[in-house]
């Protein structure tokens, strides 16, 4: 009768443990964001003033450049007619044309990188509540973006993508 009870308290025991971990099983799936951001409605429309951002930028660079060259050009055509005041007042508008362009590409960067993300915030925060209404309907636990590169390797998921396209009206 010992016996029984604890074959019984066993099973018991066993049961109550399986039915638990049944309950807290874990839901993956995965999604390319980056490959969802670009077919997003208004994505190429953000890309276009992007690049016509940087374009205005660029040509700015190129005329900043082309002054360089050409007063570098006067300078080392004339630089033996120049008194030494002339000459060293050149060489330190040069050096100083040379300054400005080096911090206008540096600021430009940055500039342009912030008007990017300036416009992308909108679009990626809609994607990112699709995803997340995507998970809490279909009862996801996890969701990993493979656009990241963070997972080396993980067994197969759902792919949530074509949800949260159909949930954003994408086709």
């Amino acid at each position: 009768m010992k016996n029984s009870f604890k074959i019984i308290l066993v099973l018991v025991a066993f049961l109550f443990t399986s039915s638990v971990f049944a309950q807290n099983k874990s839901k993956f799936g995965h999604i390319n964001s980056a490959d969802l951001l670009k077919v997003m409605p208004g994505r190429d429309s953000i890309q276009k003033v992007v690049d016509a951002y940087l374009l205005t930028l660029q040509t700015q660079l190129k005329n900043m450049q082309s002054e360089l060259e050409t007063k570098y050009a006067d300078y080392t055509v004339n630089e033996k007619t120049y008194s030494e005041l002339i000459k060293t007042t050149k060489q330190k508008e040069l050096q100083d044309l040379n300054d400005r362009i080096q911090t206008f590409q540096s600021t430009a960067q940055e500039d342009w990188q912030n008007k990017e993300n300036e416009l992308l915030t909108p679009l990626i925060n809609k994607a990112k509540k699709g995803i997340e209404d995507v998970a809490k309907e279909n009862g996801y636990t996890y969701i990993f973006d493979t656009s990241a590169g963070v997972l080396l390797y993980f067994e197969p998921t759902d792919d949530i993508a074509p949800l949260v396209k159909k949930k954003l009206g994408i086709k």
